[in-house]
């Protein structure tokens, strides 16, 4: 049996833990979403700009799914080593990749100076972003996750907070950028400014994770070298990485949708860039109060009625989301980002991180987690991609089948969550029973 003793609550340390997890969450998403505005905005007339203006948008999202591609392999590497040798010196060298690709990225010569090298070298960056991003987001869960030992909702989402938080940072940074110099100016170095401003950041998430301690449950557990957590996941829980997978696909497909698919589809339809960024920068930071408030309602009536309330919702607003957005009206746009972004997708995404800690025990906690989420992530990168393809291919009419996709994935995700049982009532002790432990094949 665990030792009480290692395990007793350390406000001091919760604290800190939450809010380096906060924290490093929104220095990553906004070096990662970043990357998606500057993709859906600047990428294809910087990188790709001897295409077709529709072809450029495709290979610009193309660059920006290789981010989430990679995203599984991060969290298979950081899961592994974080599994044996702790949480905390995973997220250190996370933190230090993202700062560097960013930073990497605007140094980058442009197609104009270097030719078809500078898309090459913006996809390889773009991969390294992938893999620090897939590893820190597991670490960062379970640091303020296992530093609590009650409310895991409300703790736990600090991390998944940092996300839209990071959005408002990175719009913010863009959009600021873009209005004080003009077109020309911007494209030719101004976008490069906010990437820049990344060093900056990392070093302050670096100051103030470096005080956290490792999280209570790991060092009861105990790390083993001889270990290999992937194969513990894959044998023992099959069946619970795949729920896993399709309980947050769903909310992946949608924030890909909101966040970086309707700002090339509202520039495309009329509205001026800058309306469209206001309206997500708005939404973003509303996010942020919802994913936190969402959470903590699922420590009081559980993670799977939230959960399937979100995405009952979205499957039904997938349908009048275009129809808002093709209404050419500024606040309407606004209207359908706020509810998409600020209410409904909240109720699926933010339970997602005390739920993922809560399927998997100690020994593979990280890797299970991460593996889950970040496949399940894949929606994000690969729908943005997917849509903009059936939107050419439809020569601009294919919101339909788009609103259908994103439904079926609603639909996919209520499936999956009733399959689990409830994570909630459970511990995250070494030697506590796992929840859905007997769902497992």
């Amino acid at each position: 049996m665990t030792d009480p003793s290692v395990l007793r609550p350390n406000q001091v340390q919760l604290r800190r833990a939450v809010g380096s997890s906060f924290l490093g969450s929104v220095i990553e998403y906004y070096d990662f979403l970043l990357y998606a505005t500057a993709s859906a905005l600047v990428f294809g007339k910087v990188f790709f700009s001897a295409l077709d203006p529709l072809v450029a948008t495709v290979a610009s999202f193309g660059t920006f799914a290789t981010g989430y591609l990679a995203r599984p392999l991060g969290g298979v590497i950081f899961g592994h080593f974080g599994d044996r040798l702790g949480r905390k010196r995973m997220l250190i060298i996370t933190m230090i990749l993202m700062g560097a690709a960013s930073t990497l990225i605007g140094l980058l010569p442009t197609y104009e100076q270097i030719g078809v090298l500078a898309p090459v070298l913006l996809v390889a960056l773009r991969i390294v972003q992938g893999v620090a991003i897939g590893g820190e987001w597991g670490g960062a869960v379970l640091m303020s996750a296992e530093h609590a030992t009650s409310r895991r909702g409300l703790w736990a989402s600090f991390t998944g907070a940092g996300a839209p938080f990071g959005m408002v940072l990175s719009t913010g940074a863009l959009t600021g950028t873009a209005a004080l110099l003009d077109e020309q100016a911007f494209l030719s170095w101004g976008w490069r400014v906010p990437f820049l401003l990344s060093i900056l950041l990392v070093a302050v998430g670096l100051f103030v994770r470096l005080r956290v301690e490792e999280t209570p449950v790991f060092k009861a557990a105990g790390g083993r070298a001889d270990r290999v957590p992937l194969l513990e996941v894959l044998r023992d829980h099959p069946r619970t990485l795949l729920l896993a997978v399709g309980v947050g696909l769903s909310a992946f497909v949608a924030q890909g949708t909101l966040t970086t698919y309707l700002i090339a589809y509202g520039v495309r339809t009329g509205f001026s860039r800058q309306a469209v960024l206001n309206g997500l920068t708005l939404s973003s930071a509303l996010a942020v109060v919802s994913i936190i408030a969402w959470s903590a309602l699922s420590d009081r009536v559980g993670r799977r009625p939230v959960v399937l309330a979100g995405a009952l919702l979205m499957a039904g607003f997938a349908f009048a989301l275009f129809p808002m957005v093709n209404t050419g009206s500024v606040a309407v746009l606004t209207i359908a980002l706020v509810l998409g972004q600020a209410v409904i997708h909240p109720l699926m995404f933010g339970p997602l991180g005390a739920l993922y800690a809560e399927l998997f025990p100690t020994g593979n906690r990280y890797t299970g987690a991460s593996l889950g989420y970040q496949l399940a992530g894949l929606g994000a990168g690969l729908g943005p991609l997917l849509f903009a393809q059936l939107d050419a291919a439809s020569g601009g009419g294919g919101t339909t089948t788009i609103s259908l996709v994103i439904a079926g994935c609603c639909l996919l995700t209520v499936v999956c969550v009733l399959a689990l049982r409830e994570t909630s009532t459970g511990g995250l002790a070494p030697d506590a029973p796992v929840v859905p432990a007997a769902t497992d094949a």
